[in-house]
């Protein structure tokens, strides 16, 4: 079974002339578990990431996997996988033809190419030229090419963007299956809503700073529990919410009830005799601790 390496950033800064992308970046990332590195579109996850697998130079610190820097591993590929880009693929060449370029360089078995393509659910494309191939099927050539090796850690540069939810459902089951057999996965966002499903940590950063990391619970908040509910007869609602002793404000779509629980707002609304037109919890408050994190940056 792979076995994670220790991902650590120290001190990683990094400036383009006048411009600081990264500034004094230090967090950990830990064997056997999803780490989401979150931040809004310029935040320098990107660049972090660069400089992790040694493709930018830092302009200080050190960025490395159980303390060795990416170019000084006795074996790269078998100790780092990485999808940076989905669309790197030459469009004229097959799936097959581009795997097994990259194993033959690495010493690797031929059926190392089929076992990976199997992985990521490709075996029955093969052999097609991967400029028919859509989005998703691309994405996931990325991830049996950064699979080709075996490697203990697996960095991936948003590999959920662009994707159906199909897709979304199958690569949020492989990060956690990669994560399960005991490797580092990395994966980095700007949204929290598309890898809050499969993260166990997050690392957050904005401005080229670190600004929370922690587990993903780490951004709940002491909110307490509301209720979403709203009528075509607003008034008579706010009314039955009244005589029930249910205390609420107006909200941008509907009102918000202070209680737990939406099916006693709903028989409140029942026995009152008042349409509904909206009735759910409010959703979790991570999403609101992460947008005031990141400033509320536009981008997200």
């Amino acid at each position: 079974m792979p076995v994670g390496a220790l991902i650590e950033f120290s001190h990683v800064t990094k400036s383009f002339g006048h411009v600081s992308a990264v500034n004094d970046l230090s967090f950990t990332v830990e064997p056997g578990r999803v780490t989401g590195f979150l931040g809004p579109n310029g935040a320098g996850k990107t660049t972090s990431l660069r400089m992790l697998l040694g493709l930018v130079t830092p302009s200080s610190g050190t960025a490395t996997f159980a303390g060795i820097r990416y170019h000084d591993l006795p074996n790269p590929l078998g100790t780092v996988g990485a999808a940076l880009e989905a669309a790197s693929f030459h469009p004229g060449r097959t799936a097959r033809n581009h795997l097994g370029i990259y194993a033959t360089a690495a010493g690797l078995p031929k059926q190392r190419v089929t076992d990976v393509l199997r992985t990521v659910g490709l075996a029955d494309y093969a052999d097609r030229r991967v400029g028919g191939y859509s989005l998703g099927m691309r994405q996931r050539l990325g991830l049996a090419y950064a699979m080709i090796g075996d490697p203990g850690v697996l960095v991936l540069d948003e590999p959920i963007n662009g994707l159906d939810p199909e897709g979304i459902k199958w690569i949020r089951g492989f990060l956690r299956e990669m994560a399960g057999e005991g490797r580092t996965v990395l994966v980095s966002s700007h949204l929290l809503s598309e890898v809050q499903q499969s993260v166990d940590d997050v690392v957050i950063i904005a401005k080229g700073q670190l600004v929370h990391r922690g587990p993903l619970t780490s951004l709940e908040t002491d909110v307490a529990p509301q209720v979403i509910v709203d009528s075509p007869d607003r008034d008579s609602l706010a009314a039955a919410l009244t005589a029930a002793g249910i205390s609420f404000s107006a909200g941008r779509t509907g009102l918000l009830a202070a209680a737990p629980d939406p099916a006693h707002i709903g028989h409140i609304a029942f026995a009152a005799g008042v349409e509904l037109s909206v009735l759910h919890r409010q959703k979790s408050g991570l999403e609101d601790s992460f947008l005031k994190l990141v400033g509320g940056g536009d981008s997200l």
